[in-house]
Parts: structure tokens; C-alpha cells; sequence
């Protein structure tokens, strides 16, 4: 895990410097246990491994993973929380997701655990609760209005690793437009 944070550190300070200057100091033990009591689970090892380096961003200079907002461990909690409570009110009853084998059909998971977050309701999820044929700790898209449930990776290392492996091969630029990091396919030349 230091090592993918030192490449993309690297290419951060030279590509997008307010990117790099937006993230937050690594998680403390206390916030950590602090995280995992709230939720109600135990997080797997890598994505520990990465909040002790950063504790997510600011939210000053936009989105680092896909123009979404890498979660601290309070601003997890805090969308966890808005989850939750709309899982417990009742508003997903009935509803399924089209997902991918390995993914469950719920709406929402209380353990799907959101660690970026686009402003809009939309999150990459740690899947801490996978259907049968599915990984413990997969990274799984969340949109908010869309049923559509997909693996992106089999853990949140693979991951990080693809995703910093995709910066440096220039398949992932900042863009004044959206504010953000963003494949290049989105981009208009």
C-alpha cells in the first residue's frame, strides 16, 4: 500500500498538485476503531492500510477516484449513516439491484461500506457482505438511482492498483470540467 500511494503521490505532485495538497493525514488507531464500531464490522486489512496513510480528502480540489471525493473515516460514517437510515425506514422494500453474480440483490447493504462519494448519491463500496460466488471486501459501484451493481475489482488493493496503474498510463487525467480526476474517455479534445 505505501508503495501505490508513492506512485501516485509522484504523479499527483506533478499532474494535479491541489489533488495531492487535498489529502488528509493518515487515520488515527482511534479513528479507525471509531469507524469499524460505528458500522458495526471489521474492515479488511488493505483499506486500513490506506486510511492509516490518508484519511481520504478535504473535498477542496475535487475528485480523486473517477471525480469522486475519496471518504474520510467521518465522512464514511456520515454516508453509511444516510444508508442506513433509509434502509431502516423502509424506502427499499421491494426493490432489488441487477447485479453481477458475487453481488447481492439488495438496494442497499448495510455492509456495502461507501468510500468515495460523487455529491451525487453515487459511491464505490467495499462489499463486506458478497453473495455466494462473490469475494469478501470486493469494490462494488453503488448508484443511487440506477440498479445496476457491478465488481470493479476483487479487493479494495487490486483495486487501487489498477486505478493508480491507469494514471500513470495517462488513461486518467485531471479536467477542469469535471473538477476532477476522470478517465480520458470523457474528455472532449
Amino acid at each position: 500500500m505505501p508503495a501505490l500511494w508513492q506512485e501516485f503521490e509522484e504523479w499527483l505532485a506533478v499532474h494535479w498538485p491541489e489533488g495531492l495538497a487535498d489529502l488528509n493525514q493518515g487515520a488515527t488507531a482511534e479513528q479507525l476503531r471509531a469507524l469499524e464500531v460505528a458500522l458495526g464490522v471489521s474492515l479488511p486489512a488493505p483499506f486500513v492500510e490506506c486510511l492509516k496513510i490518508h484519511n481520504g480528502q478535504q473535498g477542496n480540489a475535487g475528485g480523486m477516484f473517477d471525480n469522486s471525493e475519496f471518504l474520510s473515516t467521518d465522512a464514511i460514517a456520515e454516508q453509511w449513516n444516510v444508508w442506513r437510515e433509509l434502509l431502516e425506514s423502509g424506502e427499499f422494500e421491494g426493490i432489488a439491484s441487477e447485479t453481477e453474480r458475487g453481488v447481492r440483490t439488495d438496494w442497499w447493504n448495510r455492509n456495502w461500506i461507501p468510500f468515495t462519494h460523487n455529491g451525487g448519491g453515487d459511491h464505490y463500496c467495499l462489499d463486506l457482505q458478497p453473495a455466494t460466488d462473490g469475494a469478501l471486501g470486493q469494490v462494488i459501484t453503488m448508484w443511487h438511482d440506477m440498479g445496476e451493481r457491478r465488481i470493479v475489482a476483487v479487493n479494495f488493493h487490486a483495486w487501487l492498483a489498477e486505478y493508480v496503474a491507469s494514471v500513470r498510463a495517462g488513461n486518467i487525467e485531471y479536467s477542469e470540467d469535471f473538477g476532477g480526476l476522470v478517465n480520458t474517455d470523457y474528455i472532449e479534445p
